[in-house]
């Protein structure tokens, strides 16, 4: 969802060589040449973040260096049986049908659900619960039901793809460098294209996400070139579902090379099948958590040059009206906040005792995350081909409100329709 690590330059690489591929033309619901995509997320949900639901984290608060720092070690800990206890608890009771039916009636059309490897084909030995897929498919009906398209995202691949807690596995990046590993996420990515490319998925699921951040600057670049391309032919070889890939922290533009069929397979000079995915936040190094208001909202109505030059869809596929790191955990399970001056050598900014909470904001610091949060939807719509929020729902009193759509919507934050401007010309 979001990085600890943020890279200051591309590295230069040779593209492997890519198979021959028949990029064809896909039977998607979902328009990607005429319709903006306006969606959220459903983080901390089948795939666990503990600044998300740190409830769950919440017997090791005394002593985090006891505990378990993600949701591989945390199933290890528990033990299988009592992990999927709570777990299904949690995948019943946290998103429901309403939150669907909420999501059409503010104007979004999509839905982007992270899941991971585990819950498709888990390894001999996991710790994972493997459960997930029954959850998966009542969203995907709630989605079919409200009409809004689905965007299954492979969030988490066997040893991470970049040690982050989202991935399932935190501080580990050992996806290209052990056996199998790579293998069976092509396995993975075929099944699921499999299942939902079928007449009754079809419809709704418009896109199937290779890998979700792929940490491009300590990976073998070369390798996840290979990878977009095995992948996107294990989808092919099965169904028409659009594929998203990760720009992997490198300029969209670096990616031009790949996928390039003729003119044939070309919508108003974008590539058709392809979408590439690219995340902005503002918090995760200490010089973004220094920046002044003004300079957050100067960087995000300037952020379409972090996307220019790319001959495919983009899609903005996670940002948030996060103004800085301070959700409890945000940076992992322990960890404190550079802002508060607690991590990743960063100076103190100031105290985090008020910040991301509705409850005590004034109404001038509302309309400044609204205005942050209007800035980026209009940069959005503006220069690429949409937007999906991070995320829809944090559990509260945790520093984590600006995260959380579902607590800004109707509090004067997000905007009710989603493109109900309050400030429309913030971006000039």
């Amino acid at each position: 969802m979001k990085v600890a690590f943020i890279a200051t330059s591309l590295l230069a690489a040779c593209a492997s060589a890519a198979p021959a591929l028949r990029i064809r033309s896909t039977n998607s619901a979902f328009n990607f040449a005429r319709t903006k995509v306006r969606g959220v997320n459903l983080g901390g949900w089948l795939v666990l973040e503990p600044w998300i639901t740190p409830s769950h984290w919440r017997q090791w608060e005394g002593n985090p260096n006891a505990g378990p720092k993600d949701e591989y070690n945390l199933c290890r800990v528990l033990g299988q049986a009592e992990c999927g206890r709570r777990l299904t608890q949690h995948y019943e009771t946290w998103i429901t049908e309403g939150d669907f039916q909420v999501m059409r009636n503010v104007g979004l059309n999509t839905v982007r659900i992270p899941i991971g490897y585990w819950a498709v084909s888990p390894l001999p030995g996991d710790p994972y619960f493997y459960g997930q897929i029954k959850y998966l498919d009542r969203a995907i009906g709630w989605a079919r039901k409200y009409g809004l398209a689905v965007w299954i995202d492979l969030h988490g691949a066997p040893g991470s793809q970049n040690g982050f807690d989202n991935s399932g596995l935190r501080d580990q990046i050992r996806w290209q460098t052990t056996p199998g590993y790579v293998t069976h996420t092509i396995k993975v990515l075929q099944l699921i294209a499999k299942k939902y490319s079928q007449p009754q998925w079809a419809g709704t699921v418009a896109v199937i996400e290779l890998l979700n951040e792929p940490l491009g600057p300590r990976l073998d670049v070369a390798g996840i070139r290979q990878f977009h391309w095995d992948g996107l032919g294990s989808v092919r070889a099965v169904g028409d579902n659009w594929v998203a890939m990760s720009d992997a922290f490198l300029h969209p533009s670096y990616w031009n090379p790949d996928f390039n069929g003729d003119s044939r397979h070309m919508v108003n000079g974008r590539y058709a099948n392809v979408i590439l995915d690219h995340h902005h936040y503002q918090v995760f190094s200490p010089g973004e958590n220094s920046r002044s208001f003004n300079e957050h909202i100067r960087v995000a109505c300037q952020s379409h040059t972090e996307v220019s030059g790319a001959n495919k869809y983009v899609v903005v596929g996670e940002w948030s009206g996060a103004l800085t790191d301070c959700a409890r955990w945000l940076n992992g399970f322990g960890r404190g906040a550079r802002y508060a001056g607690q991590y990743d050598g960063s100076p103190y900014y100031g105290s985090c005792s008020r910040k991301g909470k509705i409850s005590s904001m004034s109404w001038d610091e509302k309309q400044a995350v609204r205005k942050y949060i209007e800035a980026q939807i209009i940069t959005y719509e503006r220069h690429t081909n949409g937007w999906i929020y991070w995320t829809w729902k944090t559990e509260p009193y945790n520093n984590s409100d600006d995260w959380c759509m579902s607590a800004q919507l109707g509090r004067g934050i997000f905007p009710s329709p989603v493109t109900a401007f309050r400030y429309p010309t913030i971006c000039g």
